[in-house]
């Protein structure tokens, strides 16, 4: 594998080459660790939740959407994939961009959460991702019929261009959180 230099003769780190997602490895140690609180130390920890809807129909729907990755596509996320759902060790090739200018990444989904009111999973950053870490997604049904989407992240910069970013990379996820949770609305109507 080749490196590249980050700007300025910044420190080296391997080129990613264009292999296969389910070939990559994750950018992280911490695998599983979104399954529990208070979340690894060392990363930017993220948590955002947001009614999405009332009832049973709409939890079902909401975790369609979820599983089939359609609340990524509704966020504007390209998303190619090995498997027609979220299953464990399922990855995900994930594309966020206009034309040429994006930027494609990989995840591997790490676990479900299978409960009679609450499903989801979480997914974790393989080599190439700008951010190492983990994210996981959440849908429950309450006792007082609303339907709660959330998302809870541990995540740090992965590749020098994250680094170089800063606080503007948190902005960026932070959108993005939104714009996921937005989709589940707009999905559920």
């Amino acid at each position: 594998m080749r490196s590249v230099t980050g700007p300025a003769g910044g420190r080296e780190e391997p080129a990613v080459s264009r292999k296969p997602c389910d070939t990559r490895e994750f950018t992280y140690t911490e695998v599983g660790a979104s399954r529990d609180l208070p979340f690894p130390g060392g990363y930017h920890h993220l948590d955002e939740q947001k009614v999405i809807g009332r009832g049973s129909a709409s939890f079902d729907s909401a975790v369609t959407q979820l599983f089939t990755w359609g609340m990524h596509r509704g966020a504007g996320v390209k998303v190619e994939n090995d498997a027609p759902a979220a299953t464990p060790d399922a990855s995900v090739e994930l594309r966020w961009g206009i034309g040429p200018v994006g930027l494609t990444f990989c995840c591997r989904v790490i676990y479900i959460v299978d409960e009679p009111r609450r499903q989801g999973f979480a997914y974790g950053s393989l080599e190439g991702h700008p951010e190492a870490g983990e994210e996981r997604f959440v849908i429950e049904h309450r006792p007082d019929d609303t339907v709660v989407a959330s998302i809870s992240a541990f995540s740090r910069p992965g590749r020098w261009f994250t680094r170089l970013g800063g606080p503007a990379n948190r902005a960026v996820q932070k959108v993005m959180t939104r714009r996921y949770l937005d989709a589940l609305v707009s999905q559920n109507r």
